[in-house]
């Protein structure tokens, strides 16, 4: 079975081929980097109309890559949620016609069961059950996987996503955009340590996040910060090390409950060389393997919405028969595991 994967919820136009006995076939990723570069932000209606522009070139694209006609699709994948309404709807819209056109399944998928289930496109024997540690720019939760569409939320941040508050962070030291992956590489030539940073509810006996506290606590050391020599990249260094220390605390913890199974890693903060080097050697010490998507798949990609929905259509999970088109910008991953 051929699965097309589109993806359209925010800022990354992805789209990709994935066959159930070859594996990945292709795949192509359009970044808007540059296009909300000078809003510092992301604009949700420019990135709408950008998918739009984008979509069909990379859908052609992707097939002639994969050495496929569009008629030898026997399904369409697509990002139903959560997301931006606007560039969920691109997809979405896309995603239904060509199914409809081609007289194939066309399957809705969480953003973030996506990025769950990413890891299974690299090397390795992972297995259900596992626990995965879901951390982006929008989300930061620990989710217990028994099986495809069998999710169980363990805990999340109260506040700021660990991503987002990278992001705000690396805006409040004055970093270029997109800022996390700016205030990365900062943190490589700094020390951690030299100015001290909370670690927010590390101690406090839940599996639960927060992370609006450090950008409160830079802000305030940021006056001290530009005074001091290498100040900023020392500043970032600490500040990663105190995101890093909560999320390996944290994970530690859930690894504890559940002995036996490994640990999945996705979303875009799952790139962060720190964190892998802090997990990997915690797993050394406990006793379980961590997995994570190829480095080029850890962003949002059509690889992974693809996957999804070849798995959840071997499971026979739910697909979208009908013409009307549906997005769900808030979604629980939670509530629509088997939906």
């Amino acid at each position: 079975m051929r699965v097309l994967g589109i993806e359209t919820s925010c800022d990354e136009t992805g789209v990709a081929v994935y066959d159930t006995h070859r594996g990945l076939l292709a795949h192509c990723l359009h970044s808007q980097i540059h296009l909300h570069a000078q809003y510092g932000g992301v604009v949700p209606e420019l990135a709408s109309r950008d998918h739009i522009r984008r979509l069909p070139r990379l859908i052609a694209q992707v097939l002639v890559d994969a050495g496929l006609e569009s008629a030898e699709i026997d399904a369409i994948a697509y990002t139903a949620g959560p997301g931006l309404a606007g560039a969920l709807l691109v997809g979405a819209s896309v995603a239904r016609s060509m199914a409809f056109a081609l007289g194939v399944p066309a399957v809705p998928v969480h953003h973030l069961e996506g990025h769950l289930l990413s890891p299974l496109l690299g090397e390795g024997s992972l297995a259900f059950p596992f626990v995965a540690l879901l951390v982006s720019g929008g989300h930061t939760q620990i989710m217990d996987v028994r099986a495809v569409g069998d999710y169980r939320l363990l805990g999340e941040t109260v506040d700021d996503a660990a991503g987002e508050a990278f992001d705000k962070v690396a805006k409040l030291l004055g970093l270029p955009y997109p800022g996390g992956p700016q205030l990365a590489r900062l943190a490589e030539a700094g020390q951690a340590g030299r100015f001290s940073l909370p670690r927010p509810m590390k101690n406090s006996g839940d599996l639960n996040f927060s992370f609006s506290g450090l950008k409160t606590a830079v802000m305030t050391a940021r006056t001290r910060v530009l005074e001091a020599e290498n100040g900023l990249a020392d500043l970032a260094a600490e500040f990663q090390e105190a995101v890093v220390d909560v999320l390996v605390s944290k994970v530690s913890a859930a690894m504890a409950g559940h002995p036996g199974v490994n640990l999945v890693v996705a979303g875009g903060v799952g790139a962060n060389r720190r964190l892998r080097f802090k997990l990997d050697r915690r797993a050394v010490k406990a006793g379980f393997r961590v997995f994570y998507p190829p480095l080029e798949l850890c962003t949002d990609n059509g690889a992974m919405i693809a996957l999804a929905g070849a798995l959840r259509l071997q499971k026979g999970l739910a697909i979208n028969d009908g013409l009307e088109v549906r997005v769900s910008p808030r979604w629980d991953l939670e509530a629509a595991g088997c939906a």
